[in-house]
């Protein structure tokens, strides 16, 4: 062997390292993050082209009921055969989802399109000619792994409608959703939706416990590449990645959005006679600032909506939770409302100034979606500048994000028995946690109670309770204008130290 030959041959040993690593951990060379970015980029250099429906009478025409009649055959699912952990399941256009998504798998031989079949749904009592439903797609889909017991795979994470997903930890039931992102949440001149138009699924291991999707996100004034890594557990992460590409200038960008429901809780009370104590899917929004502060503000269901913010540096985390875990505060066997799951943003990186907002709608019944919290850059992208965020999403339950310190167990609002009643409202704040519980006898625990400018204490005291280990704060509030709302704010104070999470909450205008 010549002195010349040998590099040659190192170089092609080395080739044949990498594409033999390549296929070992299952990675796919032929498709990345990067070009589901050069896609978005490349859109985002072009007009906006909404997607026309595609859908035949015989599915436009079906009502909600029916189309809930047309299920995928689990059968059918991808991986069903191939003894990986995951299998995945898809949703049939139809109803509110006219647009179909495509949907792609990268295996170690490339990318593959996955392609309509309605042979792979029973459409049950509906009577659908198949040759009508030819050219359709999918709505989107769902990942089934073995969550809660190793013979069974449960569905864990699911894409559909727009760019909203949500996922499951071990022991849950579904409630808060996330979505991709947020334009123009509560302003005047109308929010924008973007959408979720493409996916590639990428196969994993037989042994993987990770899936990894990555997604292509268009919309009039926005286009964005994300990857999103699903790690099923306990509870639930989704690591994802996003950069986005405006089109146009944004008014508002929302990221991380959640959305949830509230509907009554023990803040406030059902307008109507509702066997149930409280319904929602989660109770309050928590922050955990830069600083160290957490802030937990209870959800209310206004009379007309309500638009709160927290300006914040780079937070640590923010996230809307369901604290009360116990069945008897719901008393509803089938919502199962103590099963929902909190839902967490821990952002990864620096994301500088901004502001954590919250947007409460009133609602006539549960079964509209009130809530939504996102993060506000003080700085939106220009058009034509990318954006980058990174973020973990994390679905919770039995481990679920608390502060260090004491936190609110409960929020409750009304009054008591008064000689001389008035028009002032009286709230009870229950802080609970092991700091209270380990506290000294002779420790001097006092509420710090305050109000804005359009709120008078006339009346506060803080009490043990003996019942929880932790301590009650009790206020009494009169409003210096009943058609304004006042914001509160209390913490446990033990002398100069601070015991427990700052309660914030917005009394709505009466």
């Amino acid at each position: 062997m010549t002195g010349r030959s040998r590099p040659r041959v190192r170089r092609a040993l080395l080739a044949l390292i990498v594409v033999a690593a390549a296929c070992w951990t299952g990675t796919a060379a032929a498709f990345t993050f990067e070009d589901v970015s050069r896609r978005a980029q490349e859109l985002a250099r072009g007009p906006y082209q909404k997607q026309a429906s595609n859908l035949p009478d015989a599915i436009r025409k079906l009502t909600y009921d029916q189309h809930r009649d047309i299920r995928f055959r689990p059968a059918k699912a991808l991986w069903r055969n191939s003894k990986l952990k995951f299998e995945v399941m898809f949703f049939h256009q139809g109803w509110s989802f006219e647009q179909p998504v495509k949907i792609h798998e990268i295996t170690r031989d490339g990318v593959r399109d996955l392609a309509f079949d309605p042979d792979a749904f029973d459409y049950g009592k509906n009577q659908i000619d198949p040759n009508q439903l030819k050219g359709l797609g999918f709505a989107g889909f769902r990942v089934h792994f073995p969550l809660n017991t190793p013979k069974y795979k449960d569905e864990t994470l699911v894409f559909l409608g727009a760019s909203y997903f949500r996922a499951l930890g071990r022991g849950q039931g579904y409630g808060a959703s996330a979505r991709g992102l947020a334009i123009d949440t509560a302003l005047s001149s109308g929010e924008e939706f973007p959408s979720f138009v493409e996916f590639w699924i990428q196969q994993p291991l037989p042994t993987a416990t990770e899936l990894t999707v990555f997604a292509l996100l268009d919309s009039p004034r926005m286009t964005g590449a994300y990857r999103f890594v699903l790690k099923p557990g306990v509870t639930t992460a989704l690591d994802v990645r996003a950069v986005l590409f405006p089109r146009a200038t944004v008014g508002k960008l929302g990221v991380a959005p959640l959305t949830s429901m509230f509907f009554f809780g023990a803040n406030q009370h059902s307008t109507r006679d509702d066997y149930r104590p409280e319904v929602h899917d989660s109770d309050g929004l928590q922050i955990h600032s830069s600083s160290g502060e957490w802030i937990w503000r209870p959800l209310v269901s206004p009379k007309r909506i309500l638009v709160t913010s927290f300006a914040l540096t780079s937070p640590r985390g923010f996230g809307l939770m369901q604290r009360e875990r116990r069945f008897e505060q719901y008393e509803d066997l089938e919502a199962r409302y103590e099963r929902r799951p909190s839902v967490w943003i821990e952002p990864l990186g620096e994301w500088g100034a901004g502001r954590v907002e919250l947007v409460q709608l009133p609602v006539p019944d549960e079964t509209n979606d009130n809530i939504v919290a996102y993060w506000v850059p003080d700085r939106a992208p220009p058009p034509k500048e990318p954006a980058e965020f990174a973020y973990r999403v994390l679905w919770q339950s039995a481990r679920e994000t608390r502060p260090p310190l004491a936190w609110v167990g409960q929020t409750r609002r009304g009054r008591g028995f008064t000689q001389s009643p008035d028009d002032s409202v009286e709230l009870h704040v229950d802080f609970v946690g092991p700091t209270l519980e380990r506290l000294p006898p002779e420790c001097n625990v006092q509420g710090v109670v305050s109000a804005d400018a359009n709120g008078r204490i006339v009346e506060q005291h803080t009490v043990r309770n003996d019942a929880t280990g932790g301590w009650r704060v009790v206020m009494r509030i009169l409003r210096n204008d009943k058609g304004a709302p006042v914001e509160l704010r209390a913490t446990l104070h033990d002398g100069p130290s601070i015991l427990s999470e700052t309660w914030t909450y917005i009394l709505p205008p009466d």
